[in-house]
Formats: structure tokens, sequence, C-alpha cells
């Protein structure tokens, strides 16, 4: 829930931003700024956020996390100018920062070792649930009642969050206080550097397309459809992860790489063929089965890379990187939308992928080996 949670806080401007465009006066193109200045927040307070927590411990921590998407939601829900909202959803990214850097090593922990990649996936699954139910039931929020409904909505599910954790969820102590996540150290690690180039490059690519998806449907005449498109995307999201939780111990290059190849096929679809309602839903629904799986298989093959010595630091490089190509994901987004038009976003997703699928396919032994437990 709390992965849901920081997913669909993230996500949720995606589906609104025709209205919130229109309310806050500005372009789609700035409104679209509001996922990147999360992801910029996140980006610039995940490592040393985690640095200066690592003595507390892991409930505290995540309390103060989930705490602070409280806060800014409610923030944001209430704004009615540019540059509170903005505010807010800086605060909302470094909150991010503290739990994208928590929860996969604390699902790690609640777990036994030969158990340790499907706790990963369990836990991750919040992320195809926010795509699949959570982007689409608020973009319908937002066109029934209003895009403000939407974010006090994940306030009070944050709410209630809180206190499930406060009952349910099982303490663990942080580490020693001078037993810090050495990042420089954990960069040296063999493996760890392919898997931050991968999610770098990966995300940039995806999230081009993600944050204006209302806009690019726009063009294509299916604006009244972003619900229903969002809802097909985030139900295959929902399959892949399936299969990644059930197979990415054994299989974690060979999913990476279907990953990747999957997401390509459908921008390649998008960009050819977007005349056809019916290829458009085809691309959305492999471009799910493609995404969905994408952030277990990355935090599994960081944490399998850096180990147990550097796992929490390669894992806070991994969510620095992932906020940094969000940022970017909707900067350049910005930029293809303004000079090119919305047809751009498949074309560049095809360049982007290139690298991706280069290194994944170079990293045979170190960083995404054919088989988990060959990583170091």
């Amino acid at each position: 829930m709390a992965v849901f949670i920081t997913s669909l806080t993230e996500t949720l401007p995606a589906g609104l931003l025709p209205a919130m465009s229109a309310d806050l006066r500005v372009s789609e193109s700035a409104t679209g700024q509001t996922v990147t200045i999360y992801a910029v927040g996140t980006a610039l307070t995940a490592i040393p956020l985690t640095a200066a927590t690592a003595g507390w411990r892991r409930k505290r921590l995540l309390l103060a996390s989930v705490a602070g998407f409280a806060v800014a939601n409610t923030v944001t829900a209430l704004s009615a100018t540019y540059s509170v909202t903005m505010a807010a959803r800086f605060v909302a990214g470094v909150a991010a920062g503290l739990a994208w850097a928590l929860l996969a090593g604390y699902a790690r922990r609640l777990a036994p070792a030969h158990l340790q990649g499907r706790a990963i996936a369990i836990a991750m699954a919040g992320i195809p649930v926010a795509l699949s139910l959570g982007v689409p039931a608020g973009t319908f929020l937002g066109k029934a009642l209003s895009w403000q409904t939407a974010f006090l909505v994940m306030t009070v599910l944050t709410v209630g969050l809180l206190a499930w954790i406060g009952v349910a969820v099982p303490d663990h102590p942080g580490r020693r206080g001078g037993d810090r996540p050495a990042m420089l150290s954990a960069l040296r690690v063999p493996g760890v550097a392919p898997v931050l180039f991968v999610t770098l490059v990966f995300v940039l690519a995806h999230t081009i397309l993600y944050t204006f998806i209302a806009t690019f449907l726009d063009a294509l005449g299916m604006g009244g459809s972003t619900d229903l498109v969002l809802l097909v995307f985030g139900a295959a999201s929902l399959l892949s992860i399936w299969v990644v939780a059930a197979h990415s111990n054994r299989r974690l290059r060979t999913l990476t790489l279907a990953s990747v190849l999957l997401i390509a096929v459908a921008a390649a679809v998008l960009a050819v063929l977007s005349g056809s309602v019916a290829m458009v839903y085809v691309a959305v629904t492999l471009w799910g089965l493609g995404w969905g799986g994408a952030p277990t298989l990355l935090q599994t093959a960081v944490g399998d890379a850096g180990g147990d010595e550097h796992g929490d630091a390669a894992q806070a490089m991994l969510v620095t990187l992932w906020n940094v190509a969000m940022a970017a994901g909707g900067i350049v987004g910005g930029v293809l939308l303004d000079a090119l038009g919305a047809a751009s976003f498949p074309w560049s997703i095809l360049v982007l992928l290139a690298p991706v699928l280069a290194v994944v396919l170079a990293a045979r032994t170190h960083g995404f080996p054919a088989r988990r437990g060959s990583a170091v």
C-alpha cells in the first residue's frame, strides 16, 4: 500500500493534466512539470536523506515518509496557484525519496532469504495497481467531480495507511552509527553501474510518453478515452508483475530483455499505426506488459549486485537516477511537445531504448545475469 501511495502520488497528474492546466492557468507542458518537480525533489534528497536516516528505526522512517504524502497531497488539492502546487509536489518528491530507498530493503528484511525476491515483487505490485486502478480512478474522479477531489481521496487513503502501518508492520533497526551506506564504494561493485545506466535511460524513455499520455491521446482524437487507455495499460502491468514475481529468481536477464523489447515494439506501433484505435490499444497493452515488472526487475538486479554490504546504497542511487530520469522525461517531453508535437514521443522512445538493449545484452555475468545469484 505504501508503494501504491508513492506511485499514485507520482503519476496521478498524468490523467488530470488538461483539468489541472485549466484551473492553474498554465499550459499543459507547464502542468506536466508537476511530475518533473516531484522527481527533482526525490533525486535531490534520496541519497543524502538515506545517509542521514540510516540509523533510524525502519518503522519510524516509513511513517515519516508516508506522513509527507498526506501533507503534500492535501496542499496540492487546496492550492489555487501554480507556485504553491509546485512546492507541494516538491515536498511529495522528498517523501518519495525516503520511501523508495526504504521499501525494497524493508520488504527483503520481512521475508526469509529464499523468498526475498518474491517479497520485493509483491511489495512492488503497488506500482501496477496504482497504474491499473489508481490513475484511471483518479482520472474518472477528475472528470466527474474535480482533480482536487482525486488528491483529497489520496489524503484519506494515506491517513488510513498510517494507522495500518502503526498497527501491523513489524519494526527493524537501522544501521549502526558508523555503518553508513557508502555510495561510491557501491558504484564500484561489478554489476551496479550497468543496472543504474539501464534505469536512467529506460525510465527516461517511459516517462516522456507517460507524463503526456492525455495530451498524446488528445492529438489522436482519443482524449475522451484516457481513463480506459490507462486501465488497459495498468491491467497489462498487473499481468507483467505476476510473471516477474513467478520467474525473476531464475530468469532475471531474460525478463529484462523481454521488458525492453515489448516497450520498443509498443513504441513502433504507436509511431506508425496510431491512426488505428485498435492498434493504439494493442500498443498500450504491450507497453504495460513491458513496464509493469520493470521496477521489480531493476530493484532486484541492483539489490543482488550490491549484496548485503552495498545494497542500501545501490538502492538509494537507483532511486535518485530513477527520478532524475523522470524529471528529465517531463522536461524533454515538454520540449518535444512544443517543438515537434505529440507524434514525436514514440520515436524518442525507440531512440533511447537502443542503448538500453545493448547494455542488457552485454551484461551477461554482472548486473543482469541469466540466473540470480551470479550477479557478484
